[in-house]
């Protein structure tokens, strides 16, 4: 696979976010993507219940630790008072 150079930039989330409002951006976008594998997965079973949906079932599981590693985050920083300051950048490259 031959990469090229990014060819379009995506400001996904940019700011300044409380611990709850925090925690709704980052569930919402890893929703998502769970979302994402979930469909995909269904898809390349239909017809074929033996499709090999390995990369969806490791990226789904690889997610919901991500949202439960944040979890322990936003717990500390709601106890402490602070914010978050959120900066999500998506770059998109056209491949071979």
């Amino acid at each position: 696979m031959t990469t090229t150079e990014v060819t379009h930039k995506v400001q996904l989330v940019d700011g300044k976010f409380t611990a709850m409002e925090a925690l709704d951006v980052i569930n919402s976008l890893l929703d998502e993507k769970i979302n994402f594998h979930k469909i995909h997965r269904l898809a390349m079973c239909e017809g074929n219940i033996d499709s090999d949906t390995g990369f969806d079932d490791s990226r789904m599981a690889q997610l919901l630790r991500e949202k439960e590693n944040f979890s322990a985050m936003y717990q500390e920083a709601k106890r402490a008072g602070k914010q978050f300051r959120i900066n999500g950048i998506l770059e998109v490259e056209i491949i071979d």
